[in-house]
């Protein structure tokens, strides 16, 4: 018998993308750590973090986090300036960058923050490897949405 695949438990999860589905075709899908500061991981579990604006970048051979805000909290240290929008430094294995920058530069393709959330007590962001969608894709996925609502309706009555 096969393993059972569950779902991620709402707790872990700190922020969500909800753009990123609506505006990409997502792919493929990759695991980073983040190099955070001090005052950051205390504001992670906090929970107030956004990626709403936020993309990937790929600097010489590295992976940024870019556009990212997290809120600093007003107990952190006061000798600390805290910069919510700084870049943050993805941790990720070599192979996978290399797969990455190969896509993102001769494939067209685009990297996207999907969430954040807690892995073994460590913050890790999910990144996705995405196509853009025009907006006749995104018509369509509109359309087919209420499509299975309505469905749902006339089958539950």
């Amino acid at each position: 018998m096969g393993k059972k695949k569950t779902k991620k438990p709402a707790s872990n999860v700190i922020a969500v993308n909800r753009r990123a589905r609506h505006d990409y075709f997502i792919e493929d899908r990759f695991e980073a750590g983040l190099a955070l500061e001090g005052w950051e991981v205390k504001s992670l579990r906090a929970g107030s973090a956004q990626l709403a604006e936020a993309y990937v970048n790929l600097r010489k051979g590295e992976a940024w986090l870019v556009g990212a805000h997290f809120s600093p909290l007003r107990t952190t240290s006061t000798h600390v300036s805290a910069n919510p929008t700084r870049d943050r430094k993805l941790l990720m294995h070599r192979h996978e960058l290399d797969r990455l920058t190969g896509a993102v530069e001769r494939k067209g393709y685009a990297l996207v923050p999907l969430d954040l959330h807690w892995h073994k007590g460590k913050a890790k962001l999910s990144l996705g490897l995405a196509k853009g969608k025009k907006q006749h894709d995104k018509r369509a996925d509109r359309k087919d949405r209420d499509w299975q609502r309505q469905k749902e309706r006339i089958l539950k009555n």
